[in-house]
């Protein structure tokens, strides 16, 4: 599911824009502010011997304010100075928290409806599978891995400037068979539990909802029942297909290491590992933990399950 192209190019406008203006802020502190300083003494001493030379021939200079406006008028700073200062620390604090804690992403699709909506505002969290460096998504701090269940953000493999969300069905190492719109995990059948069907909101139709239960993770699913579970046709990996063996409706895989097998929760609607391959370790960009807005509906603010 696509997410906005533009956000994945917005953490290298954040780093040039925090670069930029931290080096006009150094500059200005250790550089130019020290220049304006001694400019600044240099116009006192001058005035400050003008009123001595004045009052030592009797005439008294009625200065005011004017030694303070002269102060300030050179300790200034330029326009394009005092708003870079003011701009870094505040450009500063989104890179870091937005880079290595937590990121705002929008939903602009339905491939993972009941469980995310189109206009879900949702926050990512960076560090649950480790601290990454920005740009270059590089991991350096190991701190879990991903699980069964996990609603996960990643680089999509087939193009690295979009963001996808999907969640994660199989961990490296596990048997992955899909059959009849069913998930065997390592030989062992996931449990389904039939729910209300599921009116969608975008297009007046009605879909058969599940209960999926993911090693102990519950969540809802979506079947539409005039779709196949799988379009071999469709078919495109990018990376290990010998990892997988497909028929008309069935297909299995086993996860290969440091790769993830991803689908949506609207299953006949979502573009994943069926059909793109697996998600490498080096394009996770972190866990979707909460839905903090949605302006057409207020109620989806909550956690993700």
């Amino acid at each position: 599911m696509d997410m906005q192209t533009v956000l994945s190019n917005f953490a290298l406008i954040l780093f040039v824009l925090m670069v930029v203006t931290g080096v006009i802020w150094c500059l200005d502190v250790f550089v130019l502010a020290k220049q304006r300083r001694r400019a600044a003494d240099i116009a006192l001493r001058e005035y400050d011997a003008r009123i001595d030379k004045l009052a030592k021939e009797g005439i008294k200079a009625d200065s005011g304010n004017q030694r303070a406006e002269i102060e300030a008028a050179h300790l200034r700073q330029p326009t394009w100075i005092e708003y870079s200062g003011s701009f870094f620390p505040v450009i500063a604090l989104v890179f870091i928290l937005r880079s290595f804690l937590w990121e705002p992403f929008k939903i602009p699709s339905s491939s993972m409806v009941p469980t995310l909506l189109v206009g879900d505002f949702i926050l990512v969290n960076k560090y649950a599978y480790g601290i990454r460096l920005p740009i270059i998504n590089k991991k350096v701090i190991e701190i879990a891995d991903p699980q069964r269940g996990d609603v996960m953000v990643f680089k999509y493999p087939k193009d690295m400037s979009q963001d996808y969300i999907k969640r994660v069905i199989g961990v490296p190492g596990d048997t992955i068979t899909y059959e009849n719109k069913r998930l065997t995990v390592n030989g062992k059948p996931v449990q389904y539990t039939p729910m209300d069907d599921y009116l969608d909101d975008q297009h007046p139709i009605y879909h058969k909802q599940f209960l999926e239960n993911l090693a102990g993770v519950p969540h809802r699913i979506l079947n539409t029942a005039d779709k196949r579970g799988f379009d071999l046709g469709a078919v495109d990996f990018v990376n290990h297909p010998e990892a997988c063996n497909f028929s008309y409706d069935k297909f299995t895989c086993i996860v290969p290491a440091g790769n993830y097998f991803m689908m949506g929760d609207n299953r006949d609607n979502s573009a994943d590992s069926r059909y793109w391959g697996f998600v490498p370790d080096k394009n996770i960009v972190g866990k979707a933990i909460v839905v903090w807005m949605n302006f057409g509906n207020p109620k989806r603010i909550g956690g993700i399950q």
